[in-house]
């Protein structure tokens, strides 16, 4: 710890969840101040309290740990909260904690507590968030939904958005390998793959999001309403007859989108932002093709949202969203020519 530090021991406490450059500007202010770091991460039941797609307290806890050691952090140990205040108005070695905006009238409670039982009040740090690029706060919750990375970048820029990304056959390799776990099944029972890839999912807690007419059709058949459908009229780039084509009536609202093929425009990146922001669910009509929409799809949706797409001849394909797969998609779409 650094020689300068004033106070002798730092309470930090949070939820820790997708370790982002805010909290390693709250780690720092404690290092800064303070000769020893107590932090204190919530626990999972806690953590659930807020939302089911928070990491596990012990994958929250590793990011942790390595960070403090590759950090040189030697005095700083991570103990589990299992309350609001944890051990700050009652710790007898504890004399500054560090807090944000929101928390700083909950350190004072805490304070509180802490002359009632006729013990010195902490010195209270306030740390302001960090602005991301486009100016939002940098905050797990922010990535969670898939607006930003854990450096505050978000996944498609303002003027991204603006751009129409064009493939070429020196992609056809990158494209071509499934994104997900591919379910095989006969092409003739699309339910069957289809089975196999909800089979266990909760999708209570996680929106799924279909891309493809047979797709959409086979879980409307199976009585399960995706949150958002994409369709194009075609199966294998041919015209689907009258009563092959997916009934809309099932979806709550319908949008529109204009996407030649082999391309991702802003019309579509549009309608799947609507869609997504929607309360019912939503059938996008896509005239032109859908086939790359998952590329957009990953990067824009919140984590834990799954996507599912028809492989031909072989199946289907379930991905979830995660900040590995937004981070491949980021990087595909960078390699498409632009116009």
């Amino acid at each position: 710890m650094e020689g300068t530090a004033k106070y002798n021991c730092c309470l930090v406490g949070g939820t820790f969840d997708r370790f982002h450059a805010g909290h390693r500007l709250l780690l720092k202010a404690a290092k800064h101040a303070s000769q020893r770091i107590e932090i204190h991460i919530t626990s999972d039941s806690m953590a659930g309290e807020k939302s089911p797609h928070i990491q596990s307290f012990e994958d929250r806890q590793d990011v942790l740990l390595k960070w403090i050691d590759s950090n040189a952090l030697g005095r700083a140990t991570v103990h589990e909260l299992t309350d609001k205040v944890g051990p700050a108005p009652s710790h007898p070695d504890a004399d500054c904690i560090v807090a944000t905006a929101e928390t700083h009238g909950q350190c004072e409670s805490i304070n509180d507590l802490r002359v009632q039982a006729g013990l010195k009040p902490l010195h209270i740090i306030q740390v302001s968030h960090l602005k991301s690029i486009e100016g939002g706060i940098i905050s797990s919750s922010n990535i969670r939904n898939g607006f930003m990375d854990q450096e505050g970048h978000p996944w498609m820029s303002d003027e991204h958005r603006t751009l129409t990304y064009i493939m070429h056959s020196g992609l056809d390799a990158d494209l071509k390998t499934p994104m997900g776990v591919l379910f095989e099944g006969p092409e003739t029972s699309p339910d069957v793959a289809m089975y196999a890839a909800l089979d266990g999912l909760d999708l209570s807690v996680s929106n799924l999001i279909a891309v493809g007419d047979v797709s959409v059709a086979t879980l409307l058949d199976m009585g399960c309403t995706p949150d958002m459908g994409l369709i194009d009229g075609q199966t294998k780039r041919t015209p689907l007859s009258s009563d092959e084509q997916v009934d809309p009536s099932t979806f709550g609202s319908i949008l529109h989108a204009t996407n030649p093929p082999g391309q991702l425009t802003p019309s579509l990146l549009q309608a799947l932002e609507e869609g997504l922001a929607a309360s019912n669910t939503v059938l996008i009509h896509v005239e032109g093709e859908e086939d790359l929409a998952p590329l957009f799809i990953h990067l824009l949706a919140p984590l834990g949202t799954y996507v599912v797409y028809g492989q031909p001849h072989r199946g289907v394909v379930l991905q979830q969203t995660t900040l590995d797969v937004k981070k491949r998609c980021r990087n595909l779409v960078a390699k498409f020519e632009v116009e």
